[in-house]
């Protein structure tokens, strides 16, 4: 197995952990809590859910490999939203707003080093 096909397995797992784990299945009970404070109190858990679900599909379409670029594209936009919704109004729920920010343009380095690396390229 070539670093193309591992980086693009733990792309895959971010999504599928942070959307199952911690969203659909409640591990982390924070992640509804800041959905809370940005989409109401009301429609919480159905929405954390949704956006878990949304989540696990990500992981899922990286690891199809399908259309790449729009995939990596999709994600960014995911992740400059949430951080942006979260900062804005949950900032005081988040463990280290400059450090989610950091890891996330490094994650969003990464998910771009996958999309834009040719399949034929040598390793």
């Amino acid at each position: 197995m070539n670093i193309h096909k591992i980086s693009g397995l733990c792309i895959a797992a971010v999504w599928i952990f942070h959307g199952l784990y911690s969203k659909i299945l409640d591990g982390v009970p924070r992640h509804k809590m800041i959905v809370a404070r940005i989409l109401g109190e009301d429609i919480a858990k159905p929405a954390t859910m949704f956006i878990g679900a949304l989540e696990v599909t990500l992981g899922l379409w990286v690891i199809l490999e399908k259309r790449k670029r729009l995939c990596a594209a999709t994600q960014t936009a995911a992740l400059v939203t949430m951080n942006s919704l979260e900062i804005l109004f949950a900032r005081d729920l988040l463990i280290n707003a400059p450090g989610m920010v950091m890891l996330n343009a490094i994650f969003i380095f990464v998910i771009w080093r996958w999309a834009l690396r040719v399949v034929n390229a040598p390793s």
